[in-house]
């Protein structure tokens, strides 16, 4: 029984609700960090290696069969989608929770004709090459989920997006519903098991598409859509349990040679629109202020949820460090604007601010954190990114960034024209990342809180590299 939603954090917090209702869940979420595996999960867990093959090759066996020059083989993200209905099909899923991948019309999990729920999360400017310059065209684009006399929910979009919304619903007879956001006061004193106070109104649009599901397939008998004052105990441990990698997520480096393991920390979230760096601006600089790194840590190897938070703390001085990158169809000058901008709102200054192409060269990387000679990478995008950077910093007015010696940096990069006052352009992430451990071994009176941001690829990387 598939439910068609749009956003990660949603489909998590959904996943979550119903396996914990006791259902065999199936969930299929765009795009993965490390290894493609996880956009296949089963009951909370990675499909498994040997399974994954198994049906990965038959799949593509018997459309290979039936390819020509007229009907070559699927693209990337269509054969992806393909393998999932093959394997939820075959797993025999109870309900399958499918995240559209790009917009929603055309996009390749919109092949359901009859799902049970829809649900369209909150609207920004992502994707515009592809689904429109404006929020009405882009709302036009994830209307294209909604299926004729099918159930749908939102949340509160602004008033260009939830027109074209609304007006899509009712060519369609949908009965279109916009969620509140959770309140916090019905989780029994606990918190979401994914952080940001977005997450309450991603909670929120959760909660009533697995009311509905349930009430729809005859599973349940109340209905917490009328009745908000409980929530399920099902409800509240898949929403204080749902963990999703890459999104608000606070990782120590272990591997850093210091006193102490908060001296590295890096904090992770994917965010790569103009409202998800508000969104992840406010995370981090509330982590901030909070003086000391804290985790909700997501599911060890064998994705068992851990029993405690972590906490480091330190009376070093902190450093706030940004490793940055981003698609070239993004607007870099609008990202890193609002980003920079809601930090200094929060009191939050950024001492330096690294640039790095997402692929990594982890060949090129030995003993030494000065890259060979023979390096050919094309930085050109990086070293836009630096200009805009710098620029920005000339232009922000009455900053608190600490003066702290980072010479360190010159014998680092070995190229003075990488290097600007606020920033650097490193050719591979592990020399960006050898970097900042060599000025920690070396600076013992610093710890640095690094925010990696600016496209998923890039925090993929850095947690393959980290962890």
């Amino acid at each position: 029984m598939p439910c068609a939603i749009k956003r990660g954090s949603t489909c998590t917090f959904a996943e979550a609700i119903l396996r914990n209702c006791g259902f065999h869940t199936g969930l299929f979420t765009s795009p993965h960090l490390i290894d493609v595996r996880e956009r296949f999960r089963l009951d909370g867990v990675d499909i498994c290696e040997e399974r994954f093959l198994a049906y990965f090759w038959w799949c593509w066996d018997r459309l290979k069969e039936n390819t020509s020059e007229e009907v070559p083989m699927p693209t990337y993200f269509r054969f992806l989608a393909l393998l999932a209905f093959k394997i939820f099909a075959a797993e025999q899923v109870d309900v399958a929770i499918l995240e559209v991948g790009l917009g929603g019309k055309f996009d390749a999990t919109n092949v359901i004709e009859t799902p049970v729920v829809c649900g369209v999360a909150s609207l920004g400017y992502d994707h515009m090459e592809i689904l429109g310059n404006t929020l009405g065209q882009i709302a036009g684009e994830k209307a294209g989920i909604f299926k004729r006399g099918v159930p749908a929910f939102t949340v509160p979009q602004p008033d260009e997006a939830m027109c074209v919304l609304e007006d899509r619903a009712s060519e369609l007879d949908v009965p279109l519903q916009v969620v509140s956001p959770l309140d916090p006061d019905l989780l029994s004193g606990l918190s979401l098991g994914l952080e940001g106070e977005h997450q309450f109104v991603n909670a929120g649009l959760a909660i009533a598409l697995c009311s509905t599901w349930l009430h729809r397939t005859g599973n349940v008998g109340i209905n917490y859509l009328k009745d908000t004052t409980n929530l399920p105990e099902q409800f509240i441990k898949g929403l204080t349990t749902a963990a999703l990698q890459g999104r608000a997520q606070i990782v120590p480096d272990r591997l850093v040679e210091s006193e102490s393991p908060g001296d590295l920390v890096f904090y992770f979230d994917g965010a790569h629109s103009p409202e998800s760096m508000d969104v992840c601006a406010k995370w981090f600089s509330l982590a901030i202020r909070q003086g000391h790194g804290q985790q909700k840590p997501l599911h060890d190897e064998s994705h068992q949820p851990a029993q405690s938070d972590f906490h480091i703390i330190s009376r070093k001085n902190s450093m706030q460090i940004l490793l940055f990158n981003c698609m070239s169809v993004r607007d870099p000058q609008l990202l890193l604007s609002r980003l920079m901008n809601a930090c200094a709102n929060q009191g939050v200054y950024f001492q330096k601010a690294l640039f790095v192409p997402n692929t990594s060269v982890y060949y090129k990387v030995g003993t030494s954190s000065v890259p060979p000679a023979d390096t050919q990478v094309n930085l050109s995008w990086q070293l836009s990114l630096q200009r805009i950077w710098e620029n920005l910093m000339c232009d922000l007015k009455g900053r608190d960034v600490k003066n702290v010696d980072l010479s360190l940096e010159e014998g680092i990069d070995g190229d003075n024209s990488l290097i600007c006052e606020h920033s650097s352009v490193f050719p591979s992430i592990p020399l960006a990342v050898n970097w900042l451990r060599e000025c920690i071994r070396r600076k013992k009176s610093v710890r640095f809180q690094v925010l990696v941001t600016g496209s998923l690829h890039l925090v993929g990387d850095v947690l393959r590299l980290v962890k």
